[in-house]
């Protein structure tokens, strides 16, 4: 398409989106004003600035027309038709007002900047590469922030509103800019990829490249690129990501944050040549394990890429004589067949059959669609490692999540999304911080271990859907599709993650309140056992101390736990009505009576505790003293009662499930039993159930009283509370992982790693 068509069309986007922003900006304005006195907001100039709002509103079209010629104007400067000489700028001094209005649209430029920075990068590669076309060299960019910022500036200055009006109209433009920008900026930059202005082809002979702030995505499928090197691939090195040939980064050079890996060393922040070099040799020993994997499918006849039953090297003789599959061709196959249902996808995830074989049967009759013919081509060495990563990624989440049937499907139609993004930037498996991993991530959050039992869960379900479907829609090689599906439902998981908070405190809150309730209630068991132990007494007392005076013990233990004074005082209780007992077996009526006249107080009290109120603990009170006033009862030594109505742990059902069939192997290790004793809140474990369900839980609490570790699950909820040494019986059998990543995604390429590594050294 001609590079004016083009521009054109992107002006006349920006100015059919982003032209009624001042009628918004004043609504918003309005409302805000409007809510301010029912909200007690309303300060002393509040009538003064709803004057001032109402004479902008008097010239809405005016300002409107204005905003619209403020944009159009970034073109013409685009194009260069509008070039200003230093000595046509008017000189003068600037007012507080207009100073003001700069700082206000300089901050919102720089808030804006940081916010769209990623699809930014790309805006301005392709840019670049349009003003090539057109014969000029302008690298601004006409709608940038820095140029919508500049927009309502000079829309605005000599409208003079209120300071409070200025602020609400910049905060309230900001927000509209929000809501419009991400989907804005993705359309624009899918229609200057669509029209093939991408990151112009590197210079030939490996020329250096000029140190540039900012860079465009990913390789363009119209744009050419060099292949790599398939005959022969070297093995990693230092300096691998130099040559064209060794695991390319297409970007990775320039591009600062989009690669965020461990630095090589934490005495020292990592310099950006340390972190894309380490990246670059994450990707290189990645690559060379899935060469070697491969390889060991091939000599076991194992998968699709031994045809038929030939031997291996007849296999690759004939591998040899077709012709490689171009990237370009093979983006152009997926995003063809992207938009069609993932039944088969789902079905190899749901373990009928391998994914990467079902990718690339999917991707060759494809292929054949568009008149490529599958006997004729083969897969790049680029190609199968993006298949094998991309099959062996989402067999590890299906393996390791909690994830229900419903979201097989969801996770089935980004299959092929997926597969692109591996083609065209393969540091997705390495950088932490990229945009179609972050959103797995946020997928993977709101569908693992979700029932749709609640209205809450069920809408996060849908929104999930609802990312995987604006993926499948819209993804045209522009990350821009990813960030904005990211950021909707990472709005709603924010709400979700709140609420896991407050499921986590509660179920920290009721197993403290257990395990306190359990050591009160040893701690009364064992005082009332002391005092009844080789003790004659009458049954009275024995009765006394067994109920209402140990339920007494507990409830001062529980409330007046940090008060040591208090709780001697419940203890002398006891220990004083056994004397009570001692003086009337002795017929020593007159201290007898001195004394429970001493007790009245506190047996009082220990009976209101036990729910009683003053004049059924003054009943009862007087039956305990007509029974010590009776000196000749019989006096034996009385048992403890057995408590039949109480749990001694609560939590010991729970722990004999869990333990079942693994409490077995015998007494386990105690480096290991010392190592989980060091776990600390916040660690994520993998737990496997009973049935076999692989369970991630994360340490949310450590008892002080028992050392138990409380485990709950993604969703704040209890999994388990046991001991280190209970923990390390499940290691043991292996039903319990340590060391596992807390997201979604780098579990999963850590499992891949570990599954690599494997099957390397089975080899």
């Amino acid at each position: 398409m001609e590079p004016l068509r083009v521009l054109e069309e992107v002006k006349r986007l920006a100015l059919e989106q982003l032209g009624g922003l001042p009628a918004m900006v004043f609504r918003g304005v309005e409302q805000s004003l409007n809510n301010a006195v029912p909200n007690g907001m309303a300060g002393p100039g509040h009538f003064e600035d709803l004057g001032s709002l109402r004479l902008l509103r008097q010239q809405n079209a005016t300002l409107a027309m204005r905003f619209r010629q403020q944009l159009g104007q970034g073109f013409d400067d685009f194009r260069g038709l509008r070039v200003r000489n230093r000595g046509e700028l008017p000189l003068g001094l600037i007012d507080d007002e207009q100073l003001e209005f700069q700082l206000q649209g300089q901050r919102l430029s720089e808030a804006l900047q940081g916010r769209y920075q990623r699809p930014l990068e790309m805006l301005r590669g392709r840019l670049t590469t349009l003003s090539a076309a057109l014969g000029t060299t302008c690298e601004m960019n006409p709608i940038g922030p820095d140029r919508l910022a500049a927009a309502f500036v000079e829309t605005f200055r000599e409208a003079e509103p209120s300071a409070s009006v200025r602020s609400l109209m910049f905060r309230q433009y900001e927000q509209d800019l929000a809501m419009l920008l991400g989907d804005f900026y993705g359309r624009i930059n899918t229609l200057l990829a669509s029209a093939g202005y991408g990151v112009a082809s590197p210079e030939p002979h490996h020329a250096t490249r000029p140190s540039q702030p900012f860079v465009a995505d990913t390789v363009e499928p119209r744009q050419p690129q060099a292949q790599p090197q398939t005959q022969s691939r070297p093995q990693p090195q230092p300096q691998a990501h130099a040559d064209p040939g060794a695991f390319s980064v297409p970007g990775l050079e320039s591009v600062p944050g989009r690669e965020q890996p461990q630095a090589p060393s934490p005495a020292a922040p990592a310099s950006p040549g340390e972190l894309r070099e380490h990246v670059a040799q994450e990707l290189a020993d990645l690559r060379a394990l899935l060469q070697t994997w491969r390889e060991g499918l091939r000599q076991q006849g194992v998968g699709s890429t031994t045809p038929g039953h030939a031997s291996a090297p007849a296999a690759a003789a004939a591998a040899a004589a077709k012709r490689e599959m171009r990237v370009e061709e093979m983006l152009s196959v997926a995003s063809m067949m992207q938009h069609e249902p993932p039944d088969a996808f789902a079905r190899a995830l749901a373990g009928s059959g391998r994914l990467a074989d079902t990718i690339r049967d999917h991707l060759s009759d494809g292929a054949r669609r568009i008149g490529i013919n599958p006997d004729q081509t083969r897969f790049s060495a680029q190609e199968e490692d993006a298949i094998d990563l991309v099959a062996l990624l989402f067999d590890s989440l299906f393996r390791n999540h909690s994830l229900q049937d419903r979201a097989r499907r969801l996770y089935a139609r980004l299959v092929l999304p997926y597969v692109k993004v591996a083609l065209t930037d393969e540091s997705v498996f390495v950088a932490h911080d990229h945009p179609a991993r972050k959103l797995l991530d946020a997928i993977t959050e709101a569908c693992e271990g979700n029932q749709a039992t609640t209205p809450q869960d069920r809408e996060l379900l849908d929104r999930a859907a609802a990312a995987s479907q604006r993926v499948v829609a819209e993804y045209n090689e522009d990350m821009a599709v990813f960030e904005l599906a990211h950021a909707e439902l990472d709005a709603l998981l924010n709400q979700q993650r709140r609420r896991v908070d407050l499921q986590e405190q509660r179920a920290v809150k009721a197993s403290m309140g257990r395990e306190r309730l359990g050591s009160a209630r040893a701690a009364a068991d064992s005082a009332v056992g002391d005092r009844l132990r080789g003790q004659r007494m009458t049954r009275a007392v024995a009765d006394f101390l067994a109920e209402p005076w140990r339920h007494h013990v507990i409830q001062t233990v529980l409330r007046e736990g940090d008060e040591p004074s208090r709780q001697a005082e419940a203890f002398n209780l006891g220990d004083a009505l056994l004397e009570a007992d001692r003086l009337a077996a002795e017929h020593r009526g007159k201290e007898l009576a001195d004394h429970l006249l001493g007790l009245e107080p506190a047996i009082v009290q220990c009976l209101a505790s036990s729910g009683l109120d003053d004049s059924a603990a003054r009943h009862a009170l007087a039956g305990l003293v007509h029974a010590l006033a009776t000196p000749d009862r019989p006096r034996n030594v009385q048992a403890q009662p057995v408590r039949t109505g109480e749990a001694e742990d609560e939590g010991s059902e729970e722990r004999r499930v869990w333990l079942s069939g693994a409490a077995g192997a015998g007494e386990p290790d105690p480096a290991l039993v010392a190592s989980l004793a060091g776990l600390a809140i916040g660690d994520w474990v993998r737990l496997t159930d009973t049935q076999g369900e692989v369970v991630p839980a994360k340490v949310a609490w450590v008892s002080p009283l028992t050392a138990r570790l409380l485990l709950v699950n993604r969703r704040g909820v209890r999994v388990l509370a046991a001991t280190a040494r209970e923990l390390a019986v499940l290691a043991g059998a292996g039903r319990l992982v340590t060391g596992t990543e807390s997201t979604a995604f780098d579990e999963a390429m850590r499992q891949v790693r570990h599954r690599l590594d494997k099957a390397v050294g089975q080899h």
